[in-house]
């Protein structure tokens, strides 16, 4: 994907709440933990991510709790695929977040069921919101993904969300999806890309782009980094970004990843 500041690059309308939290108001976080490997994906997939910034304060019972509660609902019957835990890193140029859900569903309205669920607001309201200071939420449709729904553990995602710059031509949009369409055939540690246009704007802080690479592990991501193809393709379409947001994360082997 792409980078502006920062050097690596891809190198349901959700139900809105009523209650006065002012995070919870905005934003609808949910995440879970299930593999269905043998599920093949739709010709349009809805790929959903929340990111989390944990207070500082916060100890290692509540996030236990945060983590165990939102991969307790990987049983509500509209998810298709649910990980949650903790970054493996973070390389946004200005954000900062410590924890990703990522998620899929076969259409919007069931992600909208889902993020209405009473036993989805329990565990948001119970064990996210009193110990995090900032959300992140996108969604899109990934009708480019390839491959099984569920992503095997210890695979490493990139997740990049590209906000571009104010007033950009449709031309110049159009050139940033053709650098990360392109990526998958030039590099081959990807094992699965989907990319798309963020549908939920006022939970994403501007970010319209959105992109995941699954790869085998840290060291086939970590690749990314010295790949000299990338980086030009990269440079093609820097001075179309405002900002990013870059973020690597390994999927645990089991619910818990702290």
């Amino acid at each position: 994907m792409l980078c502006a500041t920062t050097r690596p690059l891809f190198n349901s309308p959700a139900t809105h709440f009523t209650t006065r939290h002012p995070l919870l108001r905005r934003y609808s976080p949910s995440c879970t933990t299930r593999i269905t490997m043998s599920s093949t994906p739709s010709p349009s997939t809805i790929e959903h991510i929340v990111l989390f910034n944990v207070k500082p304060t916060a100890d290692a019972t509540q996030l236990s709790a945060m983590v165990n509660g939102l991969n307790g609902l990987n049983t509500l019957p509209m998810v298709l695929y649910l990980t949650a835990g903790k970054l493996h890193r973070d390389r946004s140029s200005s954000l900062s977040f410590t924890h990703m859900l990522h998620s899929r569903y076969r259409t919007k309205e069931d992600l909208a069921n889902y993020s209405a669920h009473q036993d989805h607001l329990s565990v948001v309201r119970s064990s996210v919101l009193p110990i995090c200071d900032d959300l992140l939420a996108v969604d899109w449709v990934a009708g480019n993904l390839e491959g099984p729904i569920g992503v095997k553990p210890g695979s490493a995602m990139r997740l990049q969300l590209v906000k571009l710059k104010e007033g950009l031509e449709e031309t110049k949009k159009r050139e940033v999806f053709d650098v990360i369409s392109g990526l998958k055939e030039k590099t081959s540690g990807i094992e699965q890309l989907t990319y798309g246009e963020n549908f939920s704007p006022a939970r994403a802080k501007g970010f319209e782009i959105c992109s995941i690479g699954v790869f085998g592990g840290i060291k086939e991501l970590d690749s990314l980094e010295s790949d000299s193809e990338i980086a030009k393709e990269k440079d093609k379409v820097r001075d179309s970004i405002d900002s990013l947001v870059i973020v690597d994360y390994v999927v645990p082997p089991s619910p818990s990843n702290l």
